[in-house]
């Protein structure tokens, strides 16, 4: 049996690992176009602080853990996908065939439709490659000008600062990390980066870049601003343009049934290019964390080895949920669930807490009564309380009542209603989380 995974990342690994306790005797290839071994991007900023050497992004300290567990790396880019003949064209212009295939290829950044962003001095921040060049450019006093405020960006301006440049940020939306946090949130964690120094452009959008040293980057407010750096952090996406015509169907991501299987049996998808169910908003999302990741290439791989034996599937997912926390210049914001809440003709109600002057805020939003979604900043005690209510979907009963009146009362709902369903196992469990 050859198992085959596309992509090299935590999903791919953790998938490989998984199928080799399984099946000590199968094939199994990894297909990566990166030459590193397998490391997590989300260790880059900490390479851009100085806080790890390269070694420290790898997900395994080994290097020759793939070859001692005789997995196969091929680094190549996969062309196309031929799933009748299951086999991959790939960039070397070598095809392979395949007995199971999981795709694990991650995402991409998102190359906005801008003049000049293929300027030299324009760079992204997601490879390695990429932080050997910003590394190597942004030094102490560097005018640096990041572009988008979402979660990478915020994770990127982090280190960025740590660095000494002069930052500025701009994002076209109203708000800082407007995909993950409401308007109160947002606004808190822009004064909180500004009172640090960083200049913040919101409701703006870069209209061009001319190349020169420096590059002039002219926004839509009319201003254009000098930066001897560019970093492009506008999102990112499925990296998954290669499955086109291949008959595997993608909304998103790859659309994937409880067993990570897509619509053609033997193929299954994990990771950020996957789009999976999420049981709080009742729809199919890609979630793209490494903890999701790395559930979802553990259940794929015992079920692509269970497929290759002729056997019915082994085991789910139990679902996958919107989780975010966030470290921006030293202030935590999470952000859980369905924030933004459901309307009140569908059961929903909300509380909002707001200490502006400690940088502190809370908003609940509950189904009935159920907590099914929340933001919460500088309220670093409650983040593993909060995370639990809404994961497991914890019936609060006469103590949603008491939140709203009471938001800070997280804890004491926590305890007395996850006991009451035989969901908590002691102090020992809240502590922690």
């Amino acid at each position: 049996m050859h198992h085959i995974i596309i992509g090299g990342g935590p999903a791919g690994l953790i998938a490989a690992e998984t199928i080799r306790k399984l099946a000590p005797l199968d094939n199994i290839s990894i297909i990566s176009d990166e030459p590193e071994p397998p490391y997590s991007r989300m260790a880059i900023p900490y390479l851009l602080m100085g806080k790890v050497q390269e070694h420290g992004t790898h997900l395994r300290k080994n290097n020759a853990h793939l070859a001692d567990l005789k997995v196969n790396w091929v680094q190549a880019s996969v062309k196309s996908v031929n799933t009748a003949t299951k086999t991959i064209a790939l960039s070397t212009g070598v095809s392979t065939s395949f007995d199971t295939l999981l795709i694990a290829s991650g995402s991409h950044p998102i190359a906005p439709p801008i003049p000049g962003i293929q300027s030299e001095g324009v760079h992204t921040c997601w490879t390695l490659a990429d932080a050997r060049h910003i590394m190597a450019k942004a030094g102490k006093g560097t005018r640096v000008l990041q572009l988008g405020a979402g979660f990478i960006g915020c994770i990127i301006m982090e280190a960025l600062a740590a660095r000494g440049v002069k930052l500025s940020v701009v994002e076209m939306g109203d708000r800082m990390v407007p995909r993950m946090m409401g308007p109160a949130a947002g606004g808190m964690i822009r004064q909180w980066c500004e009172a640090k120094g960083v200049e913040v452009f919101t409701s703006t959008k870069v209209e061009s870049i001319e190349a020169g040293k420096p590059l002039k980057v002219k926004l839509s407010t009319g201003k254009t601003v000098e930066a001897d750096l560019l970093i492009s952090a506008a999102g990112v996406r499925p990296a998954i343009g290669y499955l086109k015509d291949s008959g595997i169907e993608c909304l998103l991501g790859v659309l994937t049934d409880a067993h990570l299987q897509t619509n053609v049996p033997g193929i299954y998808a994990a990771g950020d290019c996957a789009e999976a169910f999420d049981k709080i908003s009742n729809k199919t999302i890609v979630s793209a964390i490494q903890p999701n990741a790395a559930e979802q290439a553990r259940c794929a791989a015992i079920n692509m080895v269970a497929y290759s034996r002729g056997e019915p599937a082994k085991t789910e997912l139990k679902g996958v949920t919107q989780i975010n926390v966030l470290d921006t210049l030293g202030l935590i914001s999470c952000s859980f669930g369905n924030w933004l809440g459901v309307g009140q003709a569908e059961g929903g109600e909300h509380v909002e807490l707001n200490d502006i002057t400690n940088n502190r805020h809370l908003n609940l939003q509950f189904k009935d009564d159920v907590l099914v979604g929340c933001n919460a900043v500088g309220w670093t005690q409650h983040v593993g309380v909060l995370r639990s209510l809404v994961e497991d979907q914890i019936k609060l009963g006469p103590w949603k009542d008491k939140l709203k009146t009471d938001p800070t009362l997280l804890v004491e709902a926590y305890l007395a209603s996850a006991q009451g369903q035989g969901q908590w196992s002691g102090a020992d469990d809240v502590r922690r989380r």
